[in-house]
């Protein structure tokens, strides 16, 4: 890489610290792509998280890399809110868009930008998801099985007891104080109807 001599460095869910040793390559410095508003929710599952913690809103940070995770300076920032009943593979696909069109506004003026250091107090670590995580229980009440279905989309899933046993849940709802699941998954079925699976039950 040195070789090359490149003049910036863009890294995307890359998932690993970066050395100084490369990091100190590009003539511009190295710059993430993230997924919150660092410094909340700094790691390696930031959208699952923000939805499980029941977050309002969330956004996409670019950040100057340093030897730290999610730890250096903000050159921009882009918030929105999470939509109700938005699950993870949504939003995700939502803030992939806004971190695209972040980073090349962010990339046309780099060399006029000064990065914001970060409030290293309030930050927050979200951690990679535990596949124990899915496996549910209906005595976490309704709003915490709702994040949990939409947050743990498409891995790894959500499962509750049933009367036909644990099932996948791919999608449901709130009504009053009760989880109503709207579509399941039997294992080795396709995802259908919670009704035409459950019945009533």
């Amino acid at each position: 890489m040195r070789a090359l001599a490149p003049d910036f460095l863009v890294v995307v869910a890359y998932g690993q610290l970066i050395p100084r040793s490369v990091l100190s390559i590009p003539r511009l410095g190295a710059i993430n792509v993230h997924a919150s508003i660092l410094p909340r929710h700094r790691g390696a599952a930031p959208i699952a998280r923000a939805i499980l913690a029941g977050d309002r809103e969330t956004g996409v940070s670019i950040m100057k890399m340093d030897e730290q995770l999610d730890h250096g300076p903000v050159l921009a920032v882009r918030a929105t809110p999470i939509g109700e009943g938005e699950d993870a593979v949504q939003l995700t696909a939502r803030l992939a868009v806004m971190g695209a069109e972040l980073l090349v506004e962010t990339l046309e003026n780099l060399d006029e930008l000064h990065g914001v250091g970060q409030e290293h107090s309030r930050a927050t670590i979200a951690p990679r998801l535990r596949k124990e995580e899915g496996e549910l229980s209906w005595e976490l009440g309704a709003d915490e099985i709702d994040r949990r279905v939409r947050a743990l989309q498409p891995w790894p899933g959500t499962t509750l007891p049933t009367a036909r046993g644990r099932v996948k849940v791919l999608k449901g709802h709130i009504e009053g104080d009760r989880y109503v699941p709207d579509v399941v998954q039997l294992p080795g079925k396709r995802p259908a109807p919670a009704k035409q699976v459950l019945g009533d039950a």
